[in-house]
């Protein structure tokens, strides 16, 4: 962009101008990008790792916000370099978010990728209230404490085109500064010379030998007590009350490695469409989610629903059998129906009359610990409606939550020890071209005060097996685990 064109821009009336520069990626992966230039707090790294073109293209370094939004309840907070300089108490936190982000008028400038900023950070399970008057506030404890809602306005950020092998360095600018275009110029030189620094060195993860064993958890439930949880639901199932809810628990322990060293672990063992580290100073969250909760892209609305799981086997061989198991399980297919005429209701919620497809039907996706039913919902946007209300009208997911939605959902207030917080809530952004897309809060670790807490359910049905049902969320948070003991075993030596 010439400096003159960058003026034409602002006497346009737009008050941030994106300046970008691209390069060749041959040379450094989105984590060296991320360790060189945003390893600190109130910064992110969105990779995809898993899924090529078709659901990952774009891998997102987001450096180290001055802006970010805090929100516990109906209390929202702004901080500016880590300072409140707004705090109010707000009817709809939703609509404030919408409202807070149309502050920033951004040039839409052709070439650059689908993302070049926005507000990231996550969307609690919790969230739902402010849709769901009559959920009322969360009846249960919350040991955590993090906030509701937390997005940083992300103003400077490295987007990596794994397809094309390049990546672009983008600097949102404010034209009213003194010598904003050269200003941001220089930055943008200045991200260039620090990439082309050496990687401060880092302990190797070492695969060569055997993993320590993984560690002893505390969970929110004692078995018994989540396989009674099971029983309860049984029960609310044959009364009618729903045909389906999705329990959960928290498993705990302490955590004394780099949340860094987990992130590494994990994209090795457990590689996802949707890998996400966000150091937010006071606490970390890292994941590796396989499902999208919603995405909106050229007014497309997207979901895929995931339901039905089996461990994934020791050979090619095994893992065919066990698809094959999978695939002829009554339960599992009842189940993975019911959640698609969920997401077909929720994604018709938002869209044009006529618009929804099932694009992909019960098709497996493989794992590295568990493999899954997997389907396709798409819609199209209706006409006066955002990216936000497709986010109210999906979060949660009826995969973390059950059908019918609302009952499910007390059921689970009813059941659950603690509130979930960031667990089932909805990770990723709202472009500022209007775009979003969001992952489930699933697969995922929250690090705060040298504890770290991952959270796993499943779906339950008239003929769910309690015991079988406790084992499900002990192999899906198996991935996790094993990167947890990794990072460990790495920190120590």
């Amino acid at each position: 962009m010439t400096r003159e064109e960058f003026l034409r821009l602002a006497a346009a009336g737009y008050n941030r101008i994106p300046l970008a520069c691209e390069t060749l990626a041959d040379f450094d992966t989105p984590l060296s990008i991320y360790l060189k230039l945003a390893d600190q707090p109130n910064s992110y790294l969105l990779e995809s790792v898993q899924g090529g073109e078709k659901w990952g293209r774009y891998s997102m370094i987001g450096l180290p916000s001055r802006t970010v939004m805090r929100v516990h309840g109906y209390h929202v907070s702004i901080l500016q370099d880590s300072v409140e300089v707004e705090n109010h108490d707000v009817e709809d936190p939703l609509a404030f978010v919408e409202t807070f982000k149309d502050r920033y008028k951004v040039a839409d400038i052709p070439g650059l990728p689908r993302f070049n900023g926005g507000l990231v950070g996550y969307f609690g399970y919790d969230c739902v209230r402010y849709v769901e008057k009559r959920l009322g506030a969360c009846p249960n404890p919350d040991p955590l404490g993090v906030p509701d809602i937390l997005l940083m306005v992300s103003d400077a950020v490295v987007v990596f085109d794994n397809l094309a092998g390049k990546m672009h360095a983008i600097v949102l600018v404010d034209p009213t500064e003194e010598q904003a275009f050269e200003q941001g110029q220089a930055r943008l030189q200045g991200l260039l010379e620090t990439l082309r620094q050496p990687i401060t060195p880092r302990r190797g993860l070492d695969l060569s030998g055997p993993l320590a064993a993984e560690p002893e958890f505390r969970s929110s439930y004692t078995r018994d007590d989540y396989e009674n949880a099971v029983g309860r639901i049984k029960e609310y199932i044959l009364a009618g009350d729903c045909m389906q809810v999705v329990p959960s628990q928290r498993m705990s322990i302490d955590f004394k490695a780099a949340p860094i060293d987990l992130y590494r672990a994990l994209r090795c063992f457990n590689p996802t469409p949707y890998m996400y580290f966000f150091n937010f100073g006071d606490f970390h969250v890292v994941g590796s989610s396989p499902e999208v909760l919603v995405r909106v892209e050229d007014n497309l609305v997207t979901v895929r629903p995931i339901a039905g799981t089996r461990p994934r086997g020791a050979t090619e061989e095994a893992d065919r059998a066990l698809e094959d198991d999978l695939l002829s399980d009554e339960k599992e297919i009842a189940e993975h129906l019911m959640l698609i005429d969920l997401g077909r209701n929720d994604v018709g919620r938002v869209s044009s009359t006529g618009s929804v497809r099932l694009t992909e039907k019960m098709v497996i996706e493989r794992y590295s610990n568990v493999m899954h039913i997997v389907s396709n919902v798409t819609g199209q946007l209706r006409q006066g409606l955002t990216a936000m209300d497709a986010l109210r009208a999906i979060l949660p997911a009826g995969t973390l939550s059950g059908a019918p939605k609302i009952r499910a959902m007390e059921i689970i207030d009813e059941l659950e020890p603690v509130k979930r917080g960031v667990y089932g809530g909805a990770v990723g952004y709202f472009a500022w071209n209007g775009n979003m897309d969001t992952a489930i809060a699933i697969r995922t670790a929250v690090i705060k005060d040298g504890e770290l807490h991952v959270q796993a359910g499943g779906g339950i049905v008239a003929d769910s097996v309690p015991a079988l049902e406790w084992e499900e969320t002990i192999n899906k948070r198996r991935a996790m685990f094993r990167a947890v003991a990794l990072a460990e075993q790495t920190s120590a030596k």
